[in-house]
């Protein structure tokens, strides 16, 4: 029960009541992307993959540049909701500023398997990189669960690929980096993860020597997570400083699960600024 209650963020906000937060972030992530579609240059639903889930949604910069870096964005919804179609909401600052955002989709529960989400992520960033190649530099953001997975991305080995996307930063909004305990709680019931897919895909145990040109990596946590999602982006974040990499730990005050990345559509919020 103590673990059911810790892996509910949508016990931990002050702001809104646990029945109807979940609601609010749906709408406010829904108007925000459909913002972003009125006002920017889209490519809707490009397929990266034969899947049905392997689509991605590109905002492009509003005054592109002969190159341009792009924001590779990664929803949350516990593997299990939430799709590209939401996703959209952080495009208008960047666009405005010549950054480009891509809003990547993939198989989620029960549909897709965890190993099969993590590898449809990799697979939409060679694919950007082969279609794109006016792109200069990735940074990925993720949150919640897209952090998780844009945390795999980042303990990738890419000879497979034969591709190296050139990934120059990532930002990890309120992730989960190990999913041993999300074993024991109701987020399995549609996962259906077993210890060791659990193990094989947690960024914890898979981090991998920072390399010359690793990329920097953010770690941005909410004041109202859960002590337990508070906990994993420390020790997230400690492990990779460990290992040699660039790593900054931000604990944003005011905000809980929810605000904290609904919040990337304003211009003057400090994530947004960094």
């Amino acid at each position: 029960q103590a673990l059911e209650d810790q892996y509910s963020p949508s016990r931990w906000s002050p702001r809104l009541d646990r029945d109807t937060i979940i609601d609010a972030h749906l709408a406010v992530t829904a108007a925000g992307t459909e913002r972003a579609r009125a006002s920017a240059q889209t490519l809707l639903h490009v397929p990266y993959g034969n899947g049905d889930g392997e689509k991605l949604d590109i905002y492009f910069p509003t005054d592109p540049s002969e190159t341009f870096p792009v924001l590779v964005y990664i929803h949350g919804g516990y593997w299990q909701c939430l799709s590209k179609d939401d996703s959209g909401f952080a495009a208008p600052p960047l666009v405005s500023q010549g950054v480009a955002v891509v809003a990547v989709g993939y198989d989620t529960a029960p549909k897709g398997h965890m190993d099969t989400m993590v590898l449809q992520v990799r697979r939409s960033l060679v694919f950007l990189v082969e279609r794109y190649p006016r792109i200069r530099g990735i940074y990925l953001c993720g949150h919640s669960a897209g952090a998780h997975l844009a945390a795999m991305v980042l303990s990738t080995d890419w000879t497979e690929f034969q591709v190296v996307p050139d990934i120059k930063g990532a930002v990890l909004v309120s992730g989960v980096y190990d999913l041993e305990p999300i074993l024991h709680t109701y987020v399995n019931d549609a996962l259906n993860m077993s210890r060791e897919v659990a193990q094989r895909n947690s960024p914890m145990r898979h981090v991998t020597p920072a390399v010359p040109e690793a990329c920097e990596v953010l770690v941005a946590l909410a004041q109202h997570d859960s002590p337990e999602f508070r906990r994993q982006s420390q020790e997230y974040s400690q492990a990779l400083r460990a290992a040699g990499w660039s790593v900054s730990l931000l604990d944003l005050a005011g905000v809980d699960h929810f605000d904290v990345i609904e919040k990337l559509s304003e211009d003057s919020y400090v994530l947004t600024q960094v």
